[in-house]
C-alpha cells in the first residue's frame, strides 16, 4: 500500500514540475509561427544583391507623339557607360523593330547578368506610337498574330500622325522632302518640326549615350552612320562587331537611294557612334542574330 502511494505521488510532482515548467517559457511561439529563413535576405558575399542591382529597370515618358501617345523609354543596369537602343520610327511599317526592341527588353529582365557592372542600357522601343497603332490593338506590347495583314495599312503606318516619315525630320541633310524607296515622302515643315523627333532630340541631349542602335526594316545589314564627315572609327568598330556577331553584312553607309534627315546620321553629327540595323524582312525579329550582336556590343563597352 505504502508502494502504490509513493508512486502516486511521484506522479503528482513531477507533473506539477512540467507545468510550472512549461509555463514558465513564454517566449516560444508555437510550431506553426516558427519563421523560416529566406536566402534571399542573406546575400553576403554571394553576388545576389550586385545581380539584383543590374535588373533594375526605370520607364520614364520622354515626349508624347501627335496623337498624345507617350514615348516611353526603359534604362537597366545603373553603369555610367549608357547604350541606346530604338526601335518603331516606322511605326506600323516597320512594327517588327519594335517586337524586337521589346524582345530585348524580355532578355535584360531574364539575363540581369548580361549587363555589365560599367553599362546601363535604354530601350526605347516605338519612336512612331501613332503609326504603329494603326496596326495593332496595343502598341505598348503586342505579339506578332496581333498585327494587321493589310499591306496598305501598314504603308500608312510608316508616318506619323502629320503624315511625316519621322526618319526623315531629323538635322542631318534635312530637307522639306525626302526619298523613301521610289517615293517622294514629308520631312516635315523643319528639321525637329514632330514632337517624337523633338522627344528622342531632348533625350539624347540629356543623356549623351556612348553608343546608339537604330533597327529598321527590310534590307538585311549593318549600316554605318555619318553626316558630312565620313564614319567615325569607333562608329566602324561597332558596325563591324555587331555584323560578324550577328551575320549580317556590313556597309559603309546605306546608299540605296537618298536618305535625308535620317537619326542615325544626326546621332553622327552629334559625335555618337551609331548603327542602323536592317532587318531581313517586316515581319521577323531575328532574335537570335541580334540577340548575339547586342552581346558583343556589351562585351565592348563593358571595359
Amino acid at each position: 500500500m505504502k508502494k502504490i502511494i509513493t508512486i502516486l505521488v511521484v506522479i503528482v510532482l513531477a507533473g506539477v514540475g512540467l507545468y510550472f515548467f512549461t509555463k514558465g517559457d513564454t517566449n516560444v511561439p508555437p510550431a506553426d509561427t516558427v519563421k523560416t529563413p529566406d536566402v534571399s535576405e542573406n546575400t553576403q558575399g554571394s553576388g545576389t544583391e550586385n545581380e539584383v542591382k543590374s535588373t533594375v529597370v526605370s520607364s520614364s515618358a520622354i515626349g508624347k507623339s501627335v496623337g498624345g501617345r507617350d514615348i516611353v523609354a526603359y534604362s537597366y543596369g545603373t553603369g555610367a557607360t549608357k547604350l541606346l537602343f530604338v526601335g518603331g520610327i516606322h511605326g506600323g511599317y516597320s512594327w517588327n523593330t519594335a517586337l524586337v526592341a521589346y524582345e530585348l527588353m524580355d532578355y535584360l529582365a531574364k539575363t540581369p547578368t548580361a549587363i555589365p557592372a560599367s553599362v546601363q542600357v535604354t530601350v526605347i522601343p516605338v519612336v512612331n506610337p501613332d503609326g504603329l497603332a494603326k496596326v495593332v490593338p496595343n502598341v505598348e506590347r503586342f505579339t506578332k498574330a496581333d498585327v494587321s495583314p493589310s499591306a496598305t495599312t501598314q504603308i500608312t503606318g510608316r508616318y506619323n500622325g502629320n503624315t511625316v516619315d519621322l526618319n526623315r525630320n531629323f538635322d542631318c541633310d534635312w530637307k522639306t522632302s525626302g526619298t523613301w524607296q521610289n517615293k517622294t515622302v514629308s520631312g516635315g515643315s523643319k528639321a525637329f518640326s514632330e514632337p517624337e523627333s523633338q522627344a528622342i532630340k531632348a533625350y539624347v541631349e540629356a543623356n549623351n549615350p556612348s553608343a546608339a542602335v537604330i533597327w529598321y526594316s527590310a534590307a538585311g545589314g549593318v549600316f554605318s552612320s555619318n553626316c558630312t564627315m565620313g564614319v567615325s572609327t569607333t562608329t566602324r568598330t561597332i558596325a563591324t562587331l555587331y555584323a560578324k556577331a550577328s551575320g549580317y553584312p556590313a556597309h559603309e553607309s546605306f546608299d540605296f537611294y537618298e536618305t535625308t534627315g535620317d537619326m542615325a546620321n544626326w546621332l553622327a553629327k552629334k559625335s555618337i557612334p551609331a548603327i542602323s540595323v536592317l532587318l531581313t524582312t517586316h515581319d521577323d525579329t531575328e532574335w537570335s542574330k541580334n540577340q548575339a550582336g547586342i552581346e558583343a556590343l556589351l562585351k565592348e563597352y563593358a571595359n
